[in-house]
């Protein structure tokens, strides 16, 4: 085990500086952050002050050195724009982006597991098949269409639920429902499929023969040994929902990393931007390095080296 770890944590430390490579390049070629801060109407003695005091006059080699020092030290210097310390303004976020990203995939676990489950034991009803048709819609549905639909059914026209903010429980249902839809469309179809796989097997059909209870066949020998493939696609979409949390985060204004990076982007605010894909990466890496120790528990064959 801490040899794995060990070796994990290499892994980690050069995926975070792959990352930061790239993510450095390519804010260089987003624009020129000087030019928006002075505004519309500044001269080029203006601008070349600010460039100077942002160090962005210097040599790109330069400023490659000088930002993957402020990586090693996770010191990514002050916001352009706020003048605050870009990795707090990230840290104060990170809390609310995960309990977003939490709540949207219990709604999804809650409700995918029996409906899946469901679905294959009476799949040829009509209550499976209506089950699995708003599984392919959830599934093409783009996020930010749904989002703005919910707004107006539950927000604009009923006035049942608050369109933005997140002061009570009750801001956490709407963008909480919009994140969580893509992975419960997908885990209803895995569910699905791994219980009529599961079903079909001989133990299964063992276990029927001794006698035992339909529900205690279920529950000991369906559903666990279904577990594994959904537990990696939960461990995919945990990452997967924290880049998709950026856009449920700007439709619903929720406080978040997402929407911190967003305005962050549209502000060439680089040390905002470079804390919070860093921290984002950090937060998908361990999701994953969670999600292999889990299969140890799930099935103790499965060996992590």
């Amino acid at each position: 085990m801490l040899h794995y770890l060990a070796r994990r944590v290499v892994q980690l430390i050069f995926v975070l500086l792959a990352v930061s490579t790239v993510l450095f390049f390519l804010l260089r070629l987003s624009g020129d952050p000087a030019a928006m801060l002075a505004g519309q109407n500044a001269s080029v003695e203006t601008i070349a002050e600010i460039r100077r005091s942002l160090g962005f006059d210097q040599p790109l080699q330069v400023q490659y050195v000088r930002f993957m020092g402020q990586v090693l030290t996770l010191n990514f210097g002050d916001s352009i724009s706020t003048h605050q310390g870009a990795m707090s303004m990230v840290l104060e976020r990170v809390p609310e982006t995960l309990k977003l990203t939490i709540a949207a995939f219990a709604f999804a676990i809650v409700v995918a597991f029996p409906v899946g489950i469901y679905a294959a034991m009476r799949r040829r009803s009509f209550g499976a098949s209506l089950a699995m048709v708003a599984a392919l819609l959830g599934q093409s549905m783009p996020m930010f269409w749904l989002g703005i639909l919910l707004l107006l059914i539950f927000s604009v026209n009923l006035h049942w639920l608050p369109s933005f903010g997140s002061a009570e429980w009750r801001h956490l249902i709407l963008p909480g429902i919009t994140l969580g839809s893509l992975p419960l469309a997908k885990l209803v179809r895995l569910t699905r499929s791994g219980m009529l796989e599961v079903l079909g097997q001989d133990y299964v059909r063992t276990a029927h023969a001794k006698g035992l209870s339909p529900r205690l066949v279920l529950s000991r020998h369906s559903v666990r040994n279904t577990l594994i493939p959904i537990v990696t696609i939960i461990g995919v979409d945990l990452g997967q929902l924290l880049g998709g949390a950026v856009i449920v985060e700007s439709i619903f204004s929720w406080p978040g990393v997402g929407r911190l990076m967003v305005q962050s982007v549209l502000g060439r605010d680089y040390p905002v931007v470079q804390a919070s894909v860093f921290v984002v990466t950090i937060l998908a890496v361990l999701i994953n390095l969670f999600v292999d120790i889990i299969y140890r528990a799930l099935d103790p064959r499965i060996k992590l080296a």
